[in-house]
Order: structure tokens, then C-alpha cells, then sequence
């Protein structure tokens, strides 16, 4: 008796045993408690993880601490370079919101210069940055950019927001900073202004993939 007991609990183990390695090693894996969060896309019904919100403008600035060296990639995409997303995924800032557009990135005079970093701060950064991508060109042909422009209510100096972006393919090299992504911004930011897109549309389209960001909004 004390036998067959014994073989019915090993196959009983056994089974049990088998049963959690399957669903552990073969099943899919469970999903991360950012994509569990996200919401549903506007511009296509994919899942969508929230875009970081930063410290804002600040009256002092502070040289922050860029990503490992070598640890970003830039991505290519109609020809033109893209940020890493797991390095630069955007930051908005909190002083900028739906609410007080003319007051903030609409109103007249202007509303980035006030805000925006000196050099000081972002010459270091952007050194730390290239290295971060690994760029190696010529500093003064990139661009330290705003993922997500000011004009666009981008966090003026969270890393998260930064990345040294390269000149356009067949740029002169030594012709100075010169690429495709700051018409696209300048669009952006009429529409928004204009009241023909939401401040938080411009914004996740621009962290999407800038090279299609007016054509998922309708912008000519």
C-alpha cells in the first residue's frame, strides 16, 4: 500500500511540476506594469505607455547625467536619423498644458527663450550625449535636440528629452546644424496654437516617429 501511494504522489508531483514549467518557459510572458497601464492610441488603437513629465523650467539649470557610452542606437527611417527610444523617450513639461496655451507656447513674444537651457549646461551634456550614441561626426553639424520641442511644451532639460541629433543625410559636413525635424515642429506647434490638434497629439506624434508625425495628424 505505503508503494502505490508513493508512485501515485511522484506522478501527482510530477505532473504538477511539468504543468508550472510549461507555463513558465512556453507560455507568453506576462506584461510589464507600463504596458499594462497604457492606454489605447488615438492614431492607430495600439497600447501607448505615458509620456514622462519633467521638472520644468527651472531658474538654475544643472548639468544632468546622460546614458552609458555606446548604450544608445539611432534608429534610421526614411533615410533620416532617429532617436533610441529606451534613451530618449520624451518628457513634457508640467508648466505647459492644454489649459494655458496662451499664456505659455502660444503667446505672443515668444516663450522659449526664457526657458531654454544655457550653453553651459547643454555643451557638457552634449558631449556626454554624443558619447552616449557614439556619434562621432562634427559636433557643430548636430543638434542637441529637444525630442520634444519647447515650442511643443518639451521638458527644457530632462536627459529623457535630449539627444544629439545628426545632420541630414548628405549634409556638408562643416555646413552647421541643418535637418528636416524643425519644420515639423514649427507645423506642429501652428496646429497646436490654431486649436486644429491637441497639445497631447502633437506631442505623442513627435515621440512616435517625427518623419511621419503631420501626415498621422492630417497636417499638410
Amino acid at each position: 500500500m505505503r508503494s502505490a501511494v508513493h508512485t501515485v504522489s511522484s506522478v501527482l508531483f510530477a505532473v504538477v511540476f511539468l504543468t508550472g514549467c510549461s507555463s513558465t518557459s512556453l507560455g507568453s510572458p506576462a506584461p510589464s506594469t507600463s504596458a499594462s497601464a497604457a492606454g489605447t492610441g488615438a492614431l492607430g488603437g495600439s497600447p501607448e505607455r505615458a509620456i514622462a513629465v519633467g521638472a520644468g523650467p527651472q531658474k538654475t539649470y544643472t548639468v544632468q547625467q546622460q546614458p552609458a557610452a555606446g548604450s544608445c542606437h539611432y534608429r534610421i527611417q526614411k533615410g533620416e536619423p532617429l532617436e533610441d527610444p529606451a534613451c530618449t523617450p520624451g518628457a513634457i513639461s508640467p508648466a505647459v498644458t492644454q489649459a494655458n496655451l496662451k499664456s505659455t507656447i502660444c503667446r505672443k513674444g515668444g516663450y522659449t527663450a526664457g526657458i531654454r537651457p544655457p550653453v553651459s549646461i547643454t555643451g557638457k551634456e552634449k558631449e556626454g550625449n554624443a558619447a552616449s550614441y557614439g556619434y562621432t561626426g562634427r559636433m557643430g553639424d548636430a543638434e542637441y535636440d529637444h525630442l520634444i520641442s519647447l515650442q511643443l511644451g518639451g521638458d527644457p532639460n530632462d536627459p529623457r528629452n535630449l539627444w544629439v541629433e545628426p545632420p541630414d543625410p548628405g549634409h556638408k559636413a562643416g555646413g552647421g546644424v541643418n535637418n528636416k525635424k524643425d519644420p515639423v515642429e514649427t507645423k506642429l506647434h501652428t496646429a497646436v496654437c490654431a486649436g486644429q490638434v491637441t497639445l497631447a497629439a502633437a506631442q505623442r506624434v513627435i515621440v512616435t516617429d517625427w518623419t511621419t508625425a503631420l501626415s498621422s495628424l492630417g497636417i499638410g
